[in-house]
């Protein structure tokens, strides 16, 4: 024990010495962040711009007192890092909203695969400056293009610095600027990203996505998703696979795997996808299920007999996206896509044969500038041949800095026409048709965009409406199908709900979750006391 003069300390004042560092110099050693210009006293501005409409500027900044507006845009691997974002922030004491006007913040999470989601997070920027709201940009916009004029001046988390959001939107709080687009790496080798165990705050509570790894190993032609994740670098199995159990007793029933390219996991760590995949299985509780995420072709193909066995596992959705783009080798090759037509279509017939109710779901690129009509033909003769129940049809849009943007581009109006065209071919079949009175299991997960049904999934991973019944949301059920559409099957529940089976978890699991749980919250009590006391002792610096 230490002893002090009874004079030393008098009080909470002489806590700060005359030699600590200052406010104003704290940000010295931080070259990640911009602080803002101090207004004079006589109202002129030091090198300022005038703002559209004046923001509140917190000289500090109390956890609970501010409150943040989160939106995404792009893939699941997107979701999932503005899942994280939101837990940090929640954890830390921030509260969330929905409601964009009654926010102090907008997280803006962006995807730079189109152009027309760029649009719209770039007006999305625009409206919240202008009505003087702080925002902060994450995603794969800012982190592939940072020096974009309309990002000028904003606050900037890249896609491995997702665990830093607190800080980041802290600092913004505050009038400053905040620019962190690095790579994480650990004894010198860049690694995938923020930690798996971080809190998260998950859009469906039933559902944990998981990114297994980021970037790729292709460059094609057209993406600039490449720009901005990178090339390939792996989660180590062990941490997602003890984010798979966390997530389960956090009270998940489904897994989503998810990255740029899962068939790609692992060949940075000495791996596979598949030597992932069987470790995952063995902590799937009874009644739960794992969905794998898109696979491009060259990188599946090696795998396919160890992924048939692993498809065919009852705890593991009978689905596959694998985007094969387009059905012409000319303009395979001139994507850089690196495989042929005729390895996709070994794919899906290697595939298709050995797992039974297996769904298949592609993408197709329309108007490629090097598409020629016979190359259209190869395509819409691939899809005629599969007739694949999801078929993401979309056309060409030349990102800036993509070789292809450079490429002269098919007129516009021919691209709308081949779009049309295979558009109207998807529409002119019905892969549910003739299903009425069969029978499925179902896991039960989601709502329906119209908000009238839940929704379910058999084991082929196929869409199946049902009544919004109490206590269903989470529960494997056995369904008729009474009828069917386009995209999806409406069915009758012929289980009592005594039947319905819940995802279950061995009793001792159930314990070690309920021991982290009331250590995060003894954690998060802490971070609050902490932060308190801090603006305590800012507070008297000033004025004392």
């Amino acid at each position: 024990m230490v002893f002090m003069e009874e004079n030393d300390i008098a009080d909470i004042e002489d806590l700060i010495s005359s030699e600590d560092i200052k406010p104003k110099e704290r940000y010295r050693n931080k070259k990640n962040v911009t602080v803002r210009p101090k207004k004079a006293v006589n109202g002129n501005v030091a090198n300022a711009t005038t703002e559209p409409e004046a923001k509140k500027i917190y000289e500090s900044v109390i956890p609970g007192t501010q409150k943040i507006y989160v939106k995404t845009w792009g893939c699941s691997h997107n979701s999932s890092d503005t899942e994280y974002m939101m837990g940090q922030l929640s954890a830390y004491g921030y509260q969330l909203t929905e409601q964009k006007d009654n926010a102090d913040l907008w997280l803006l999470n962006s995807c730079t695969v189109k152009n027309p989601s760029e649009d719209t997070f770039r007006n999305e920027i625009e409206h919240g400056m202008s009505t003087g709201k702080h925002v902060v940009v994450a995603g794969c916009v800012p982190q592939g293009a940072p020096k974009s004029s309309y990002l000028k001046g904003l606050s900037v988390i890249g896609v491995q610095q997702i665990d830093r959001v607190v800080e980041v939107v802290e600092e913004t709080l505050k009038g400053h600027t905040v620019r962190l687009l690095q790579s994480k790496k650990e004894d010198g080798h860049r690694v995938a990203g923020a930690k798996l165990a971080l809190p998260k705050i998950r859009k469906n509570p039933l559902i944990e996505i998981i990114a297994i790894n980021t970037g790729c190993l292709n460059q094609c032609t057209y993406c600039k998703t490449k720009h901005a994740r990178g090339d390939l670098a792996s989660y180590a199995p062990e941490e997602i696979v003890a984010r798979a159990k966390q997530a389960f007793e956090e009270g998940c029933c489904e897994i989503w795997l998810t990255s740029e390219d899962t068939g790609a996991y692992g060949r940075d760590i000495g791996t596979s996808l598949p030597e992932l995949l069987w470790k995952l299985v063995e902590v799937i509780p009874e009644n739960c299920m794992l969905r794998v995420g898109m696979t491009n072709p060259p990188y599946i193909l090696e795998h396919l007999e160890e992924m048939s066995k692993i498809l065919k596992h009852p705890r593991v959705y009978a689905f596959l996206h694998v985007p094969v783009q387009s059905g012409s080798d000319a303009v395979l090759g001139d994507m850089k896509r690196e495989y042929c037509r005729s390895d996709f279509e070994h794919v899906v017939d290697f595939l298709r044969e050995r797992v039974e109710g297996l769904t298949i779901a592609t993408d197709i690129i329309c108007g490629f500038p090097t598409e020629t009509e016979e190359d259209f033909e190869d395509t819409m003769k691939m899809c005629k041949k599969y007739e694949f129940p999801s078929l993401f049809i979309n056309q060409f849009f030349p990102r800036p800095g993509t070789p292809a943007a450079r490429m002269t581009r098919i007129p516009a109006d021919q691209v709308k026409k081949r779009t049309k065209r295979l558009t109207d071919l998807f529409n002119s079949y019905y892969p549910y048709a003739g299903r009425e009175g069969q029978v499925y299991k179902v896991l039960v997960t989601e709502v329906s965009h119209d908000n009238l049904h839940y929704v379910g999934h058999n084991k082929s991973y196929e869409q199946i409406l049902l009544p919004m019944r109490k206590n269903l949301l989470g529960s494997c059920v056995n369904v008729r199908i009474t009828s069917t559409t386009k995209f999806s099957m409406m069915g009758e529940i012929i289980d009592d709900e005594d039947e319905w089976k819940k995802c279950s978890l061995p009793v001792k699991q159930q314990q070690q979750s309920s021991v982290q749980s009331q250590k995060s919250h003894s954690k998060m009590l802490i971070a609050l006391i902490l932060g308190l006391l801090a603006f305590i002792i800012q507070w008297l610096w000033r004025h004392f």
